[in-house]
């Protein structure tokens, strides 16, 4: 019963029409390694994108407010191309002129000439529709630049600036997409963006086996929540985020702490019913 209102839930949430595989691109995307669809299909895109890449993200879109997903869908696209740079390419000097085509990308957008690529031309949207601050976006796009190098975490306070300039940046943005703007909601975005990070940081370990072990600072998890009193609860879809984790903590500790445990790897079958009994608590 509580399955199958679950599925009843994200169904009414989805997009309406089935997302169509996207043919390539030509001009300057594809010079610069994207490929999208033309005209029309840019929100499919970034929809099935985000649903490929980043499924938990996907999942939190789908519950935001209709007026608000298509957005959401364009940002995490954003977050998501910007990931993949450092995984597909094989010299710095080429991952670095791909940051620079979404450096380029940002100020064409907020000057109303967006480059012809999926993403850009939803996030100009999201930008005019919102009003959107540029900074989060420049943020983030200078802090996986610096990441280029691959070199561990020196310590904790670094992974958490890293978190703070990537995760919680991508969350002030979308409550800005809510209509969110609360000082409130950005302190606990900022430090649900860092457990966020780090939480994503130990699940990547085993796929980068030569990083540093990186300790999970539980108080970080805490204190986050401790602001739920203040924060709006119009913010609160922003942060559906928390029962990802919330869930991925839970296995570990089932495991040991293991992080290398294969079950850890798998994706977890409950999390669109948990999504929904806390978007129907209405809590985070």
């Amino acid at each position: 019963m509580a399955g199958s209102m679950a599925r009843a839930a994200l169904r009414r949430g989805a997009l309406g029409h089935r997302l169509a595989r996207p043919p390539a691109l030509g001009g300057r995307a594809a010079a610069a390694g994207w490929s999208g669809p033309a005209a029309g299909g840019a929100v499919q895109y970034c929809a099935e994108l985000v649903r490929k890449r980043d499924y938990e993200g996907f999942l939190c879109s789908l519950l935001l407010p209709v007026e608000s997903r298509t957005s959401a869908f364009a940002l995490r696209a954003f977050n998501v191309e910007l990931a993949q740079i450092k995984d597909s390419i094989t010299q710095k000097t080429t991952g670095l002129m791909r940051m620079q085509f979404w450096r380029d990308a940002v100020e064409d957008i907020y000057s109303d000439n967006p480059p012809h690529q999926p993403v850009a031309t939803e996030l100009w949207r999201a930008v005019k529709r919102h009003n959107l601050t540029k900074m989060w976006f420049m943020k983030i796009i200078d802090e996986r630049e610096k990441n280029l190098d691959d070199r561990p975490y020196r310590n904790i306070q670094e992974l958490e600036t890293y978190a703070e300039n990537t995760q919680s940046a991508l969350l002030y943005l979308t409550l800005e997409t809510l209509g969110v703007r609360d000082i409130h909601a950005d302190h606990a975005a900022s430090h649900i963006g860092k457990a966020q990070g780090i939480v994503t940081c130990l699940r990547a370990t085993p796929y980068h086996c030569t990083r540093q072990k990186v300790f999970l600072p539980m108080d970080i998890c805490m204190l986050a929540r401790s602001f739920s009193k203040k924060v709006p609860v119009k913010a609160y879809p922003a942060f559906f985020c928390t029962v990802a984790l919330d869930d991925y903590l839970y296995n570990m500790r089932k495991v040991d702490f293991n992080i290398f445990h294969p079950s850890l790897q798998k994706k977890s079958t409950l999390l669109p019913l948990y999504l929904y009994i806390r978007s129907w608590k209405k809590t985070y």
